[in-house]
């Protein structure tokens, strides 16, 4: 017979799978309107505060599981680290939104160079989803491998950081394309920190232990 425990545990694994679904999709979202140059702000926007509501669902009722059944062990680190998920991917949705936002304040930037963007964009997609993956199924190995891609997406800033600052006093620079791209690498560069800290929740619930990061 199921505990009443495990059914609350099982509705807020429904709740932090939803909004990391729904968090990869706004980030997707923001990164195609960059690459086709549309505006999406208040699209993302909506999905981003719907984030943030089903956030503080999950807090609340993370809270009245402690206190309704005053959980041990694994289960009590298991709604601890959902908290902590819940956090990380309501943060996915801001960031979503600060890249449509870049989009929307600058303009179309079909004559810039998207390749460095693209590139880091296909990291933290791809951490994005092992971080939700992790956490569906409860994959403590996940953690390592995001940090690893952490460390391309923290090369790719850093390497194109160094670059803006070497292309400000040629006649062809253009801020527009500079500025939007190093922005957007910064919200990406959170991101991916983010995703990493949802595979250290993981690791914790599974192991007990803190964080692996080297």
């Amino acid at each position: 017979m199921a505990r009443l425990l495990d059914i609350g545990l099982e509705r807020i694994t429904n709740l932090i799978l939803d909004m990391g679904h729904l968090s990869e999709d706004l980030v997707n979202s923001a990164l195609e309107s960059y690459e086709k140059g549309t505006m999406m702000r208040a699209q993302i926007f909506e999905g981003s505060e719907k984030l943030r509501f089903l956030q503080i669902e999950v807090t609340d009722f993370a809270t009245e599981l402690i206190a309704r059944y005053q959980p041990v062990s694994k289960d009590l680190r298991f709604i601890q680290s959902s908290m902590d998920a819940a956090y990380g991917f309501s943060i996915f949705g801001r960031y979503a939104y600060d890249i449509a936002e870049v989009m929307e304040t600058i303009g179309p930037l079909a004559d810039c160079d998207k390749s460095e963007v693209s590139l880091m964009a296909k990291t933290a997609k791809d951490m994005i989803s092992l971080s939700v993956k992790s956490l569906e199924k409860l994959d403590k190995n996940a953690s390592q491998k995001l940090y690893m891609m952490d460390d391309s997406v923290d090369s790719i800033f850093r390497k194109y950081l160094k670059k803006v600052l070497t292309q400000t006093k040629k006649r062809n620079f253009q801020p527009r394309c500079y500025v939007s791209a190093l922005l957007i690498l910064r919200y990406l560069e959170r991101i991916s920190d983010h995703a990493c800290y949802i595979g250290d929740s993981v690791h914790y619930v599974v192991t007990g232990d803190a964080s692996p990061r080297r």
